[in-house]
């Protein structure tokens, strides 16, 4: 029963039938309920849950409506078979490779759904309690009270000036120069990496990643019609060996890379592997793309300690194309990256953006300048710091605790875990439970068996999580 049954939260500010519905829904289509499954009775799921028999008997009323539950006269109630003319099923053989794939839409889908009541160790965001909604509230008004033609009309094409301007002071602290006119403002990093990737790379031609790394831009890019390849991440940045070997044999055009908190293992590019990145990406002539959106998660963007090695800075934007943006610290929904480059590249992709989107939204563009302009990014960027900080000791050893091994990191949000097992099969165990992790194959471009996992170190606080370490792997 507590397979099927979901977790409640009292504190989501969703109604508890809407989270029964709502998990329910999600175990039948993800085919972990299969039809004819039968439910359990009113008072059996009432007891389980710790809700009234009158909760219960709300939720199975309105799955029935949805045609996911029906009700059998003096039987109880059962999953519906999905018929062709309500879900397409497929052959046996299919639903089961249905069942069990798990891939980069796979994880998406589930942690979009089941955020924010349901627990998701793997995720890549911080809980919302974590950033500051009324940080971002009083800047909305603040642009809001402003003269209203500009809501009326488009952006700039390369994107709002005085956030531009901004934006140089900011990579000037980083020691990256880097004028307005080179800056170009775009919608998250995924948005720059679409621009960047439509306009440096054709169909057939290759890209590099690290391997592991940011796992939706895998499919990104092979949606283009590009050959992306993994480059192996070692504790202090790619393996340089490989790097030499499958850059003379493909002549990549582009390669992807975290030099500061890299996703998923919070590990940081050295001094040393960031010169000879530079020397191959010279010799086999291919740009290089700094993604480097966990920025203002590492204490040196703040003058803490030293400074991060960034490509960029060693580079000056000749060979080297940066992106940025706010998502993980300050607002996914703003949806505020930007990309710094060369003069003529930054035209470049300016053009690119107004054929794709004409502008970006100037209104995001102007709250994220007034909170950077107003010098409350800075404390706010410093409390988020602080609180990883408060946790990371304390989640390492519950993570040893759980038998899970792991190279732990001095900053970042993410612990790059070895189960010692198939993280896909633990995946699917967890996500009967309500969990959603993020296996180790999502963040390789093979997408092969992996025992690795990546685990948050602001979503793994609530105790359902190690509980459920503790029974799955012994």
């Amino acid at each position: 029963m507590s397979n099927t049954l979901p977790l409640l939260s009292r504190a989501s500010g969703e109604t508890l039938i809407d989270q029964i519905v709502r998990s329910l829904v999600a175990r039948i289509d993800d085919k972990l309920l299969r039809g004819g499954a039968r439910m359990p009775s009113i008072r059996q799921c009432a007891a389980s849950l710790s809700v009234s028999c009158a909760t219960v008997v709300a939720s199975y009323d309105k799955l029935v409506a949805r045609g996911y539950l029906e009700s059998r006269r003096g039987a109880g109630f059962f999953v519906r078979e999905r018929s062709p003319l309500n879900a397409p099923v497929p052959s046996a053989g299919a639903q089961d490779a249905a069942a069990q794939t798990m891939d980069v839409v796979w994880l998406i889908r589930n942690m979009f759904r089941r955020t924010p009541a349901i627990p998701a160790p793997g995720s890549g965001m911080l809980p919302a309690e974590w950033l500051d909604g009324d940080l971002v509230a009083r800047a909305l008004r603040d642009v809001s009270r402003q003269p209203g033609n500009f809501l009326l009309g488009y952006g700039a094409p390369q994107g709002f000036l005085p956030l531009r301007q901004q934006l140089q002071l900011k990579l000037a602290g980083l020691e990256i120069a880097c004028p307005p006119e080179q800056i170009v403002t775009t919608v998250g990093v995924m948005q720059a990496l679409d621009l960047v990737a439509r306009e440096f790379v054709r169909p057939g031609e290759t890209i590099f990643v690290d391997d592991p790394a940011y796992w939706l831009m895998f499919g990104a890019f092979a949606a283009m019609g590009m050959n992306v390849i993994g480059i192996p991440r070692l504790k202090d940045g790619p393996d340089i060996a490989v790097l030499a070997e499958l850059a003379a044999l493909h002549r990549p055009k582009l390669y992807v890379i975290n030099s500061v908190l890299h996703n998923p293992s919070s590990t940081s590019l050295s001094a040393a592997k960031a010169f000879q990145v530079l020397r191959l990406a010279e010799q086999h002539d291919f740009l290089l793309v700094e993604d480097d959106i966990y920025c203002d998660m590492h204490p040196g963007a703040a003058g803490l300690v030293q400074p991060a090695t960034r490509l960029a800075a060693l580079d000056q934007l000749r060979r080297v194309i940066y992106l940025g943006g706010f998502s993980k610290s300050l607002a996914a929904n703003l949806r505020v990256g930007f990309i710094a480059t060369s003069p003529e590249r930054a035209q470049r992709l300016a053009d690119r953006k107004m054929l794709a989107t004409l502008t970006t939204s100037d209104i995001g563009e102007r709250v994220v300048y007034k909170i950077l302009s107003q010098g409350l990014y800075r404390k706010h960027a410093e409390r988020l710091r602080t609180r990883l900080d408060k946790v990371r000791e304390g989640t390492y050893r519950k993570v040893e605790q759980a038998g899970l091994r792991f190279d732990p990191a001095p900053a970042g949000m993410f612990v790059w875990a070895d189960a010692g097992c198939d993280t896909n099969l633990l995946a699917e165990k967890a996500l009967a439970e309500g969990l959603v992790l993020a296996p180790g194959s999502l963040f390789s471009p093979r997408q092969l068996p992996s025992t690795r996992m990546r685990l948050n170190l602001a979503t793994v606080q609530d105790e359902r999580i190690w509980a459920f370490f503790a029974r799955a792997l012994g």
